[in-house]
């Protein structure tokens, strides 16, 4: 009797030790996997920090553009900024006068619509301290008739109409020289030439120069027997296809190169050179001549 007592304190005994042991090594379990938690949720919660901060870091600048082509390829072009860490804020304008007004109070860092004679009329007239942070494109200038197919259908005192911005004029009036039409004053830099500076109208040509640029297409599709000077995005706009409709068409040669323009004081900006430098880069001078077939031409200095 006395032996089967002992024998069964003995097993209990063993089975509390047992039990014991697990319960330890079972918190010990529990101890180490909520360290573990812990420290997964400790590195959450730095990857998300790291993130947070990566967002913040990201710098941000506002670009005024025309809606074609230049904001279209500030578009193509927002992929390549960010992976330099910069977003684009794109504003959109109808006009050629509100995005330098809003580049000179502040409200863009930079604007992408407008060629050097016209960025250089602007800072004489006016008084922009802007700088030329790089060309990108050219917008051949075109001529366009709704009824004229070719030059030597232009008749005595057909009408010639043109934008009111005087910076085209020596640009619309040099393609017509080159034609045979007007014959300017040589002692004038074509560039400048304005109708005033006509020694020859053989045809006896009628210039209006009045008209906003935006509404030329309009004219173009009124006036069917008028000649209608068109800046290339208001052709692409309206659904001109410039090699094909334009009666005369500018060369690759033009130097109405289109540019980014900027304050003064951000001429050194890393941002806004990295903007010109993504703009020149070989992915979007590709895009540039697929999308556009001529219409529009990059440039790479």
């Amino acid at each position: 009797m006395k032996k089967l007592l002992f024998l069964f304190l003995a097993v209990f005994v063993s089975i509390a030790l047992v039990a014991c042991g697990t319960g330890d090594n079972k918190e010990t379990e529990d101890a180490d996997n909520g360290g573990a938690d812990e420290e997964a949720a400790d590195n959450n919660a730095e990857d998300k920090e790291e993130d947070a901060e990566a967002e913040q870091e990201l710098s941000t600048i506002v670009v005024g553009a025309t809606s074609v082509p230049h904001a279209e390829v500030l578009e193509e072009a927002k992929p390549l900024l960010e992976e330099k860490g910069i977003e684009i804020q794109i504003e959109v304008y109808q006009d050629y006068v509100l995005p330098n007004e809003d580049l000179d109070n502040g409200t863009l860092d930079a604007n992408y619509f407008q060629h050097i004679p016209y960025l250089t009329t602007q800072m004489d007239d006016i008084g922009y301290d802007f700088v030329n942070l790089g060309g990108i494109h050219i917008e051949p200038m075109g001529i366009y008739s709704q009824n004229i197919t070719s030059i030597s259908e232009i008749e005595e005192g057909t009408e010639v109409i043109m934008s009111r911005s005087v910076a085209d004029h020596g640009r619309i009036l040099s393609l017509l020289q080159n034609q045979g039409l007007v014959t300017l004053d040589d002692s004038v830099d074509p560039v400048e030439a304005t109708v005033e500076d006509i020694v020859k109208n053989p045809k006896h040509l009628e210039f209006d120069a009045s008209i906003d640029a935006g509404l030329l297409p309009e004219f173009y599709e009124r006036e069917g027997d008028a000649l209608v000077a068109i800046n290339t995005n208001y052709a692409i706009e309206a659904g001109l296809v410039p090699a094909d409709d334009a009666l005369i068409l500018e060369g690759s040669e033009s130097p109405y190169v289109n540019v980014i323009a900027a304050r003064s004081e951000d001429e050194d900006n890393k941002d806004l050179l990295a903007l010109v430098n993504v703009l020149r880069s070989e992915k979007i001078q590709t895009f540039i001549e697929e999308e556009y077939e001529g219409a529009v031409v990059p440039v790479s200095e």
